[in-house]
């Protein structure tokens, strides 16, 4: 099954551009011309709309799809609730806002038929699902892939894998991200995961980790480049949406749907990923994070990691994120006379980071790929000691750095825990230490 997976995963093609109003059909003459709900929807399908965002938004931020189905989304009996696992959601209330620096191990090995699904684990968040504010980190882990379906009603989901690639079957088609991608999922599109790599000791069962950014606020949109003009960042363009594909599927389907933070489900009798065309800009996507534009000082000092946002989820003040996704890609340093290192500094946001693969040029060690640190609002952090007294004392050539892929959750409220995070035991207990030894220089000038 993983080999079939991977293979239909490479094979996939894709539509270019990010929030347009994209349009795709399975089979000729399934989309309809002139119209989006006709009175009678070509091949005998239904018509049907999904909205995230409400009606009136501005036409900018509006966000829907017309979806032409097998079966409508209204035909699927009562949902009955199921057990969370170690899944949470905002408000989280269990635990206080902690000021002090965190940072954690890769989870354990999960347990033998973890899918995507029943291996996503809560670290923490802000707001409130119910009022659509704020997000929730998660990780996840698995080693099977999912049968049942699943939808999220809360919020979107951005999927950061770190180990093993994933094929995304979802309702507008088939999506493939490897670590170094990020796949987005919009609220409310069903969905199935499916792993397509063998896990690394040797076992046949695939094997997959990786992050989650839920965003309960509004859609992540590419932030404005201001001064930095037209082109830069993370271009529109490399952005990928699925072209529609479609299960024709009669039998027992399991549909996951979470609602207001709880899980609920329902046996379908047929599959709810039976969407033959659509036309619209509520999409699900996949974006190569090595493709990032990055900007940079070509003179001295570091503009502010700003400058690294890929995606930012806007709040009612401008400027001010519920929730940007920033990568440190592979890029020149330059800088003369400049602390290359990301320098010291306390911030008003909260910042989670989590590393992909390589090493991070701030922390020499114990930040590793599958780990995660947590610096809430004016928690003070910056370089390790090791890394202050090797750049401090560096011969400034131009320096390419291409050995590590990190990114970062920053949030403007502070990230509170959940109990299973304060507790687990991956958490590393002296990281505190990094910052010891940090000596006194300051003396009289001569």
């Amino acid at each position: 099954m993983t080999g079939d997976a991977r293979k239909t995963a490479e094979g996939l093609s894709y539509l270019s551009g990010f929030g347009n109003e994209h349009s795709s059909e399975a089979v000729p003459g399934a989309l309809p011309e002139g119209r989006n709900a006709p009175q009678r929807a070509p091949l005998g399908l239904y018509a049907e709309q999904l909205s995230g965002t409400a009606f009136t938004e501005p036409r900018a931020r509006n966000r829907r799809s017309w979806l032409y189905r097998i079966r409508p989304s209204a035909a699927h009996p009562a949902f009955t609730r199921a057990g969370n696992g170690a899944l949470r959601t905002a408000p989280f209330t269990q635990t206080v806002p902690d000021p002090n620096r965190l940072r954690w191990n890769p989870l354990p090995e999960p347990e033998a038929g973890t899918d995507f699904l029943s291996g996503l684990w809560t670290l923490g968040g802000n707001g409130d699902a119910t009022q659509r504010t704020g997000m929730a980190v998660h990780l996840y882990q698995a080693d099977v892939s999912m049968e049942r379906v699943f939808g999220n009603a809360d919020g979107e989901l951005l999927i950061v894998p770190e180990r093993g690639g994933l094929l995304l079957r979802t309702e507008f088609g088939m999506l493939h991200a490897e670590p170094g991608d990020v796949a987005l999922i919009p609220r409310g599109v069903r969905f199935r995961v499916e792993l397509l790599d063998t896990a690394k000791d040797g076992r046949r069962t695939p094997s997959a980790r990786g992050y989650v950014c839920e965003n309960y606020g509004a859609p992540f949109v590419l932030p404005d480049l201001g001064p930095i003009g037209a082109n830069g960042l993370a271009n529109a363009r490399d952005f990928r949406a699925p072209v529609a594909a479609f299960e024709d599927v009669e039998g027992p389907v399991e549909v996951v749907n979470k609602f207001c933070g709880n899980l609920w489900t329902a046996t379908y009798d047929h599959s709810p990923l039976d969407v033959v065309a659509w036309h619209g800009t509520h999409v699900p996507y996949v974006y190569d994070l090595r493709r990032f534009n990055v900007i940079g000082s070509i003179s001295y000092d570091h503009p502010d990691p700003s400058i690294f946002t890929v995606l930012t989820s806007p709040s009612d003040t401008p400027g001010l994120a519920g929730v940007d996704f920033v990568v440190f890609a592979p890029r020149w340093l330059v800088g003369e006379d400049t602390f290359r290192p990301p320098y010291f500094h306390r911030n008003v946001m909260s910042e989670y980071m989590g590393l992909i693969e390589g090493a991070y040029d701030a922390k020499a060690e114990g930040f590793v790929p599958g780990g995660g640190s947590l610096h809430n609002m004016m928690s003070a952090h910056g370089p390790d000691r090791e890394t202050f007294d090797r750049a401090s004392a560096a011969e400034l050539r131009p320096q390419r750095v291409d050995d590590g892929l990190a990114f970062m959750f920053e949030t403007r409220w502070p990230v509170t825990l959940a109990p299973q995070a304060a507790r687990a035991e991956h958490l590393q207990q002296r990281y505190d230490d990094v910052w010891q030894g940090l000596e006194r220089h300051f003396g009289p000038l001569r």
